[in-house]
């Protein structure tokens, strides 16, 4: 089975977080003079567990992200460094109703993807990825986040070539270094015999993220793909 989606129609998914996000960057900016740029960490939020339904996100008890639906991704916010409690909670039950509670370590200068994942059936966790966003002045570079719970492994193929193989979940691929133009990206299900092929436009200096979230054989919360684009000033041999 073959399933198109167009690249703009996944990325307009991602403007379901950003109203919730002038929230966290309010939250999470320090007050002038306090801090340096180089003492925090960065940190954005994917919510990719189709049975939680819409979440609110506490950080160090606080609400951060409220009414945060399935398949929204915010961009990265700074985050002082060092342990930090985030909890996700059923949206409008309260932080003593989370059915994730865990307390994170975050590195200064680091970059950081944070998925809310899981089913009623496996349980929910957080997981927590390392994102590496530097990138040569002439490349960009695509990194895909296997975060479908029971979908097994995928292989990832560019015209007939594969280019990430045997990618479980929940887990992210190295970063593939490419120079600018227009791609397709068949990702198959290996154990189903499913392929989903997204075709995205890479730009010079820009960092994609493919996050393939849902659920196999589901009506409700099926495969798909969201994708977020990160700009990168900097350069790098990765």
């Amino acid at each position: 089975m073959h399933v198109k989606q167009s690249v703009a129609a996944l990325v307009r998914r991602m403007l379901l977080g950003l109203g919730a996000l002038a929230l966290v960057v309010a939250f999470m900016a320090p007050a002038a003079g306090t801090a340096s740029a180089w003492s925090k960490a960065f940190v954005r939020v994917i919510h990719a567990s189709p049975a939680a339904g819409p979440v609110d996100v506490y950080v160090d008890g606080s609400k951060l992200l409220d009414d945060f639906t399935f398949g929204s991704v915010t961009g990265y916010v700074p985050v002082a460094a060092g342990s930090h409690r985030i909890q996700v909670a059923p949206d409008g039950k309260g932080a003593g109703a989370s059915v994730i509670d865990v307390t994170v370590s975050l590195n200064s200068g680091t970059y950081y993807t944070a998925a809310a994942l899981g089913t009623t059936t496996s349980g929910f966790s957080l997981k927590a990825f390392v994102d590496n966003n530097w990138v040569q002045e002439d490349k960009a570079k695509v990194r895909v986040y296997h975060l479908s719970p029971n979908a097994g492994p995928v292989n990832v193929s560019v015209g007939g070539t594969t280019v990430i193989k045997h990618l479980t979940y929940p887990r992210a691929s190295r970063y593939l270094s490419v120079a600018p133009g227009t791609y397709t990206f068949d990702v198959t299900a290996v154990n189903y015999g499913v392929t989903l092929p997204l075709t995205a436009q890479l730009k010079q200096e820009n960092v994609y993220s493919v996050f393939a979230i849902g659920l196999v054989g589901s009506k409700d919360y099926p495969i798909q793909f969201v994708v977020a684009a990160f700009h990168s000033e900097n350069e790098s041999d990765d």
